[in-house]
């Protein structure tokens, strides 16, 4: 039996982060899955056969954008493609229709091996996310349907949000009331509404504890997040879980305060860096570490 194909979009334009060379190598650890890149950023001296670069630049993606939703997207920033992610897989559709699967995610992740945690029997799901309780905006697949790649016109107002140049967080918040409409409900209860909602029914809601320094408690149910990870050859592990795998490491909260809980601070910890990747060209295949000091060689 062949694998189910997934494709993840991500659109990104402006100037590739310093860690472009080794999130490109963390997706080559995983060759079942295509990950098709649109910007107008230069080709990465890292490449892989399955991060597929189309060239495009952010003027002519936003008319994309604006004649395939039927709104005007011309003024929008880089930052404003995050509410458009919902939308993706219908802006894309002749892209992705040979793939079963659809999904869109981040570049400030780094992946683990992907299929260890999505095997067949999870890609039978509508929708797959890597939090409990939302859509995940860095990394949510989708089973290629119509009915998904549309799902984002259920959200009252999706023209005037998506249109308007402020950032709203359709991607997780009004989006996930889609699929997922009483979000703190227990799991049978979750079941009994999903009879009355189609959109609700075989979704894949599981927390994979893929951002550190958030508020979601960590698996042991502390508070203290794991300060050092570690990639290896696809695989993803941390000072404090000892062998357990991670699907992901999405370190946001070490690059922005943006979203960092106060209690860390006032400062990201890479905002005081003056680089944040210190692995050479020549050890990116070796491992590395990921930690308050940056990208360091393994």
């Amino acid at each position: 039996m062949s694998l189910k194909t997934i494709a993840i979009i991500i659109p990104y334009f402006g100037q590739w982060p310093e860690w472009i060379d080794l999130y490109i190598e963390s997706c080559k650890h995983n060759p079942t899955i295509d990950w098709l890149l649109f910007s107008d950023c230069p080709p990465p001296n890292n490449t892989a056969k399955n991060v597929k670069l189309t060239y495009i630049s952010f003027q002519d993606y936003k008319k994309k954008i604006s004649d395939a939703l039927d709104i005007n997207f011309e003024d929008a920033d880089p930052y404003k493609l995050c509410d458009i992610k919902p939308a993706l897989g219908f802006i894309h559709q002749d892209e992705i229709k040979h793939y079963d699967y659809y999904g869109f995610g981040d570049i400030d992740v780094i992946y683990g091996d992907i299929r260890s945690f999505y095997n067949e029997q999870v890609l039978t799901h509508n929708l797959i996310s890597t939090h409990w309780d939302r859509i995940s905006g860095h990394l949510a697949l989708f089973k290629n349907t119509q009915k998904n790649r549309t799902a984002f016109k259920l959200i009252k107002n999706w023209q005037q949000f998506m249109a308007d140049t402020k950032h709203h967080g359709i991607d997780e918040s009004k989006f996930s009331k889609i699929y997922l409409r009483h979000k703190k409900y227990s799991a049978w209860l979750r079941k009994c509404y999903a009879m009355f909602n189609a959109y609700n029914r075989n979704c894949y809601f599981k927390e994979q504890y893929s951002t550190i320094l958030s508020p979601i408690l960590w698996i042991n149910g502390s508070e203290e997040h794991p300060t050092v990870w570690y990639w290896k050859s696809g695989k993803l592990t941390n000072n404090t879980d000892g062998d357990r795998e991670f699907l992901y490491l999405h370190f946001m909260n070490l690059k922005s305060a943006a979203w960092l809980p106060k209690k860390y601070g006032n400062k990201a910890a890479w905002e005081s860096l003056s680089h944040i990747n210190l692995v050479p060209p020549n050890k990116v295949t070796d491992g590395w570490i990921i930690s308050e000091k940056g990208f360091l060689p393994a």
